[in-house]
């Protein structure tokens, strides 16, 4: 017996609908990294000078601690209390023992709040933090 056989193929298509979505997903997320990494620079905060300033290699996940000249701490645009600091770095450093801090104290702060907040990383078990400086004369040129 001879059956009768009526296939019909499709033609190749190629699916562009899966590929626009990774396509507006990996959109998304570097204008999002892009906010997140502006960030630092919407406070106004003038850095103390230092001739051996340069420009720091910045490593993905660092944490920023921005003091103010009144003494007050902000992290990603909220403004923390020191044991909110120390509690939200308590809980990095225990997932992430090398978790890099970077403090950017305006050059007006008082020594006495700049050292709290050195005080809370370490009480926290932060010991991989560092003092953000800038160098006028490179910023001029």
């Amino acid at each position: 017996m001879k059956f009768s056989r009526s296939v019909r193929s499709k033609p190749a298509a190629l699916a562009l609908t899966s590929m626009l979505d990774v396509i507006f997903l990996l959109l998304c997320f570097f204008v999002t990294a892009s906010v997140f990494s502006q960030w630092e620079s919407e406070i106004s905060i003038q850095l103390p000078s230092a001739r051996t300033a340069d420009e720091p290699n910045r490593l993905p996940g660092e944490i920023i601690a921005n003091v103010a000249k009144d003494g007050t701490v902000r992290v990603n645009g909220a403004t923390l209390s020191l044991d909110e600091l120390g509690g939200r770095l308590a809980k990095i450093a225990r997932f992430y023992p090398g978790q890099a801090v970077i403090i950017r104290a305006d050059r007006d702060t008082r020594y006495e709040s700049l050292m709290k907040v050195v005080d809370t990383c370490r009480e926290a078990g932060v010991w991989n933090f560092s003092l953000a400086t800038s160098n006028e004369e490179k910023q001029t040129e």
